[in-house]
């Protein structure tokens, strides 16, 4: 886990599964599989076998130890939803975050089948945002899959966008990301597939985030549409203190647990 992310709408990175295998367009130059051949060369522990599909038991429970509150994305370096990901550890995986209420999840996937067909047998606690990712307008049945999800928060990633999104039905959907590709091989994006995805945010009430407009160089090309940035993010009722306290409740031993409800009374 990665207590500090470069991704620009996130804080941090959970990865308890690693590797994935591509299925759409939009996995063509994936970063994951970059990233994981070089932390594997380096010798990585997780990534021995690469970017074939591992579990990491391991690292069920970290995010129980980070106390304090970030955005955190779920498998960066995966899919969750993965055939290869058994039902009983994604289970785990939603428990894990069912008990540490003081972060938020992010969850995205291109597996919007097993997303849907799994739904019922994982519980959805108010922190975690479940997403799809979309890159053209082939990928857009996934949004009918996710809006069919009881996530408090459902959000699309439309990166790396690779061609027009023009009627996109935002019914349901809480937020929108959109970016475009980045490394070698990139593809390019049209600015105007851009401006429209976020005129119909803006006409629809959905909060819009500018990721990049990507490249070989990204930073060079900068975040800015219209003379601007775009980092809008979700609305969203939070309680830190409550949900760190409920926390503890659940992981503390009773002695444990009669101090802190004296430290809160307190406080």
């Amino acid at each position: 886990m990665a207590d500090r992310s470069g991704i620009e709408w996130t804080q941090a990175t959970w990865n308890p599964v690693t590797g994935c295998s591509k299925v759409s367009q939009g996995c063509q130059n994936c970063y994951a599989e970059r990233m994981a051949r070089r932390l594997s060369a380096m010798g990585h522990p997780n990534y021995r076998t690469g970017f074939s599909v591992a579990l990491h038991p391991q690292m069920l429970e970290a995010p129980l130890r980070w106390r304090q509150s970030r955005l955190v994305f779920v498998n960066s370096m995966s899919d969750l939803f993965h055939d290869d990901v058994p039902v009983a550890f994604i289970q785990q995986v939603f428990a894990t975050m069912c008990l540490a209420q003081q972060h938020t999840f992010q969850i995205l996937t291109k597996r919007s089948d097993r997303l849907l067909k799994l739904a019922s047998q994982v519980a959805w606690p108010a922190n975690v945002w479940m997403g799809v990712s979309v890159e053209n307008q082939d990928a857009t049945r996934r949004i009918d899959d996710l809006r069919q999800v009881p996530a408090a928060i459902r959000f699309l990633s439309l990166e790396p966008l690779l061609g027009p999104l023009d009627n996109l039905d935002l019914n349901g959907i809480h937020w929108v990301i959109a970016g475009g590709e980045s490394g070698p091989g990139a593809r390019p994006m049209d600015p105007a597939w851009v401006a429209r995805i976020r005129d119909q945010c803006a006409s629809r009430g959905v909060p819009f985030f500018f990721k990049q407009w990507g490249g070989v160089f990204k930073k060079r090309n900068g975040r800015q549409l219209d003379g601007r940035t775009w980092d809008e993010l979700p609305e969203v009722e939070r309680s830190w203190g409550t949900r760190r306290a409920q926390t503890l409740h659940v992981l503390q031993s009773p002695r444990q647990k009669d101090r802190s409800a004296r430290s809160i009374a307190i406080a």
